[in-house]
C-alpha cells in the first residue's frame, strides 16, 4: 500500500527526520492560504500515488501569491500519469546544496533489509542502476542485530558528508529501521535526502506499506482501499482475489493456481482476460452470486468463463449462484462453464435447464469463450 507524499511526512517527521514545514491543500484559496502562512516562495507539489510525476509537470515553484492561485488551477485541472490531483501540498521552497538518494527496503533474495545510498539524489533508482553501478552503495542489516550505527559512518563516507551531518544521517537511518520494523514496511524512501545550510532535509519522502500486515495497522486500513478500483473494492468486501485486467473475458474460478492456468489458456487460445477472480474453497451460492455479479456487470466483459473443480465447492452451489446473478443483472451475455467434481451432475442439470454450455474439459470451454468474445 503506498502513502501519499504528505501521509509520509507526518509519519517520519513524528520519527524525528527533518521535512520542510508544508500545508496540505484541497483548493486553489486552500493553496494561497498556505502560502500566506508558510511565506513564499513556495512549491506546489501535486498528491498523486504515482512516479515521476516531477517529469509529468507534477511540481510547480510559485514565487507569488498569483503564480499559487494559477499553478495550483492548472494543477487541479491536469491528471499526472492517469491519476487526478485532488490535493496539493505546499512547502517552503528550501536552498540546497546537493541532493542525495536514501532508502531501505527488503532484498527477498537476501531475506534482508538493505539501504540504498547515492550521491545522486534526483535520479529513479532503476536508472541510477544502470548506467551508474558505481554511485550506489548497499548496506545490508543482519535481522539478528538490526540497525547498527557503523552503517550510518559508512553511508557518511560513501556521500562525501561533512563531518557535522554524520550524526544526523545516523538519527535518520536509525528512524527509517524503526518506520520498517514498527509499521511492517517494504520501502521508506527520501529521494531526494538534501544537504543545507542547516543540515540534512528530506526534500520528498515516500513510505510502502505491506498489504498482508494491514490487519495489525487498523488506522491505515481505510488508505489502501483508495488504491482500489470500484470492482476491487466491492471484491474486497466478499473476500474475493480480483485482479483487474485490460481483456474482455471475464474469469472466475476456484483456487488461485486454477485460474492463473485458466488465463493462461485464454491466453494461448488468442484471448485476452478482463480480471483474475478467485471465489475461493467452499464457495457457497451467495458467494458464487455476488462474484458473477461482479463480472456479469463488467462494462467490458463480453463473455464470462467460468472453470470450476469441485472437491469442497459444491457445483450445484456454483449453478444456483450464477443463475441467481443473471436474474437479478437480467444481462443477456454469454456465460461459458467448464464444471467438474462434487455434485457435478446436478450443477449441469441447473445450467443447462437455463440455456448455458456446460464442459468437462477446460480446452473446449475456453476455445468457446474466446471465439464469442471475438464475435
Amino acid at each position: 500500500m503506498k502513502l501519499y507524499e504528505f501521509e509520509a511526512k507526518e509519519i517520519v517527521r513524528k520519527y524525528g527526520i527533518p521535512v520542510p514545514d508544508g500545508v496540505l491543500a484541497k483548493s486553489v484559496d486552500e493553496a494561497i492560504e498556505a502560502a500566506k502562512k508558510i511565506g513564499l516562495p513556495v512549491v506546489l507539489k501535486s498528491q498523486v500515488l504515482v512516479g515521476r510525476r516531477g517529469l509529468a509537470g507534477g511540481i510547480r515553484i510559485a514565487n507569488t501569491l498569483d503564480d499559487v492561485a494559477r499553478e495550483a488551477e492548472n494543477l487541479f485541472h491536469t491528471k499526472i500519469r492517469g491519476e487526478e490531483v485532488k490535493y496539493i501540498l505546499v512547502e517552503k521552497k528550501i536552498e540546497f546544496d546537493r541532493e542525495l538518494y536514501l532508502s531501505l527496503t527488503i532484498d527477498r533474495t537476501a531475506r534482508k533489509y538493505v539501504f540504498l545510498v547515492s550521491p545522486l539524489g534526483g535520479v529513479e533508482i532503476e536508472e541510477l542502476v544502470k548506467q551508474h553501478p558505481d554511485k550506489l552503495l548497499k548496506l545490508y542489516v543482519n535481522p539478528d542485530t538490526g540497525y547498527s550505527p557503523y552503517m550510518s559512518r559508512t553511508a557518511a563516507k560513501f556521500l562525501d558528508l561533512s563531518k557535522e551531518n554524520w550524526k544526523k544521517l545516523h538519527q535518520i537511518m536509525n528512524s527509517m529501521y524503526q518506520i520498517m520494523r514498527e509499521l511492517d514496511a517494504e520501502l521508506v524512501e527520501f529521494n531526494p535526502l538534501a544537504t543545507t545550510k542547516e543540515g540534512l532535509i528530506a526534500l520528498d519522502a515516500k513510505i510502502r506499506i505491506d498489504d498482508n500486515s494491514l490487519y495489525r495497522h487498523p488506522e491505515l486500513q481505510e488508505k489502501a482501499l483508495r488504491e482500489l478500483s470500484p470492482r476491487e473494492r466491492i471484491a474486497k468486501q466478499y473476500g474475493f482475489s480480483y485482479v483487474e485486467l485490460d481483456g474482455n473475458i471475464g474469469i472466475i474460478c476456484n483456487g488461485a493456481g486454477l485460474t492463473m492456468a485458466t488465463m493462461d489458456l485464454v491466453a494461448y487460445y488468442g484471448g485476452k482476460p478482463a480480471n483474475f477472480l478467485d471465489i475461493g474453497g467452499g464457495a457457497t451460492r451467495e458467494r458464487v452470486k455476488e462474484a458473477a455479479k461482479l463480472i456479469l456487470t463488467h462494462e467490458r466483459v463480453k463473455v464470462v468463463l467460468i472453470n470450476i473443480f469441485g472437491g469442497i465447492t459444491r457445483c450445484d452451489e456454483v449453478a444456483r449462484g450464477v443463475i441467481e446473478a443473471v436474474n437479478e443483472t437480467r444481462t443477456d451475455k454469454p456465460i461459458v462453464v467448464r464444471m467438474l467434481g462434487t455434485n457435478e451432475e446436478e450443477g449441469r442439470r441447473i445450467l443447462e435447464e437455463h440455456g448455458y454450455k456446460v464442459f468437462s474439459e477446460a480446452d473446449e470451454a475456453v476455445k468457446l469463450a474466446v471465439e464469442l468474445a471475438k464475435r
